[in-house]
């Protein structure tokens, strides 16, 4: 069985909500509380195939614990913003009512001079569950044609057939 370890639950969320549009088997997808957590998690699960999905800046954490990882640069939510565009970014904030709230972060002294990705980005990790809730619009939000490469690269692998023997 293959199970896909990631440090929260917006990467797990995620990838189940991605799986779930291509029409795929949502797979197991482990939070792990952190890059630090993989090697306690890798360590329980031994003998199935682990899959890594992880930030970059966190990457040997779970190299030490994982054969594959697949790595957001610099993290899941810059991944989506790459590829949706600040534009498309702000079109899903708007369809929840809270572009005024967004806009009100980005008048905020400290941020007025800050690059509106990495204003959406604090947006996004500003308010309790918003990261969480944010990871599901976002992979809704996305096309499908067009899904960051370190999530479409897990996807890929874990819709391939499992080596002989394995179940």
């Amino acid at each position: 069985m293959r199970i896909v370890l990631v440090e929260g639950e917006s990467d797990a969320v995620a990838v189940r909500t991605l799986a779930a549009r291509l029409d795929m088997p949502v797979p197991r997808v482990l939070p792990v509380g952190g890059s630090k957590g993989a090697r306690r998690a890798a360590q329980k699960l031994d003998g199935q195939e682990l899959l890594g999905l992880v930030d970059a800046a966190e990457r040997r954490d779970f190299e030490r614990a994982l054969r594959t990882v697949f790595v957001c640069d610099p993290d899941l939510e810059v991944e989506f913003i790459r590829v949706l565009g600040p534009v498309g970014v702000e079109s899903v904030i708007a369809g929840q009512g809270e572009l005024e709230s967004f806009r009100r972060l980005q008048a905020q002294p400290y941020q007025r001079d800050q690059p509106v990705e990495r204003q959406l980005v604090r947006f996004f990790g500003g308010r309790s569950g918003n990261k969480v809730r944010y990871a599901r619009l976002l992979a809704q939000a996305v096309p499908l044609d067009a899904i960051p490469a370190p999530l479409a690269d897990l996807l890929e692998r874990l819709s391939a057939p499992l080596p002989t023997g394995e179940v």
